[in-house]
């Protein structure tokens, strides 16, 4: 079982990114090729048929075994007033999303979804980033292993989510330390805070990369010092999917920049991804073109905790029941012209 009981430890795990089957991969693409229909006029579902092959490693893939995985943080970043609901609304949702009440319970299920909600010690908020770093190396490794640890051997997909008030925040700061900018290139309403509150989250993002400087510029420590539990947590789910060769479906703003550091520390390093859904959260598009994802739903949605990942589930499942059971040319006898 992989461990991770240093930083470098976990650098080194980074660079270890197999590969998907490329021969998987060339099966699916002759089987789309035909198929009774024009070719490529299944634009994005042909796409994601594709990737799914080729990462399962076989030419008909499934989705038997999927799981949507949430993990939960609370950030001391909320002291600034960045969020408009109060901390305490993390552990709050946690218990309703155990109670079956949460709109993620409702998509997971109407998806076919496993959910696992995994909360990353809530009642001890990370420290406010704009002063020191969110965690010390032994807390980061403790979040980034509980996320690597929760990935099942033999899923077919991994979508992945969040709960956490003032994660935004911390989303912003991370990505602008990984891509350059300052706070009000990144920061969007999140909750629903108003100007004021908007204000506050660009100038703790800006506070944030003066603090913490040129340590930064590794990938590795932007997400300790600026991130949170629960991002850790879905990075080491994420690094998790690729050592296992399993796809891995993205969900907002939040997932995004929790897993950018993995494109960071290798260009290739989000080959397994697919986008689930672009958010109303601003920064989200543009983080989705640094990371060169193009995501397969724009809805308008910002909630957060896997919601827009886990509706593009059968997206997915629509793509792989054209891939599947559509008839060839030749057992559908018609002519391919």
């Amino acid at each position: 079982m992989t461990r991770f009981p240093s930083i470098a430890d976990l650098r080194t795990a980074c660079n270890n990114r197999p590969n998907g089957d490329e021969n998987a991969a060339q099966a699916a693409i002759a089987r789309q090729a035909v198929l009774t229909k024009p070719p490529g006029s299944l634009g994005r579902l042909e796409e994601a048929a594709i990737l799914l092959a080729h990462w399962q490693a076989r030419e008909k893939p499934a989705l038997d075994r999927v799981h949507v995985l949430i993990f939960a943080g609370s950030h001391g970043v909320t002291a600034r007033g960045v969020s408009a609901f109060p901390a305490e609304v993390t552990a709050q949702m946690v218990a309703n999303f155990s109670a079956g009440g949460a709109a993620i319970n409702q998509l997971a299920k109407q998806s076919g979804a496993i959910l696992t909600v995994t909360p990353l010690e809530i009642e001890r908020p990370t420290a406010d980033f704009t002063q020191a770093p969110a965690m010390d190396e032994a807390d980061f490794l403790t979040a980034v292993q509980t996320g690597f640890d929760a990935v099942p051997e033999g899923a077919d997909l991994i979508s992945l989510g969040e709960m956490g008030i003032g994660n935004t925040t911390a989303a912003a700061a991370l990505a602008a330390a990984l891509f350059g900018g300052r706070g009000a290139d990144w920061v969007g309403r999140g909750t629903g805070v108003d100007d004021a509150g908007l204000s506050r989250k660009a100038e703790a993002v800006d506070a944030a990369l003066a603090c913490h400087g040129e340590a930064l510029s590794d990938p590795l420590e932007a997400l300790r010092r600026v991130g949170g539990r629960e991002l850790a947590a879905m990075f080491g789910a994420a690094l998790s999917a690729r050592q296992k060769r399993i796809p891995l479906l993205l969900d907002g703003f939040v997932c995004g920049s929790a897993v950018a550091p993995l494109a960071r520390l290798g260009e290739d390093g989000l080959a397994h991804a697919i986008a689930g859904h672009v958010s109303a959260e601003p920064g989200h598009r543009r983080l989705l073109g640094e990371l060169g994802l193009k995501p397969l739903l724009d809805l308008d949605m910002r909630l957060g905790e896997g919601s827009g990942a886990c509706l593009a589930i059968n997206i997915l499942r629509g793509a792989l029941a054209c891939h599947n059971g559509m008839a060839t040319f030749a057992e559908a006898g018609v002519s391919d012209g």
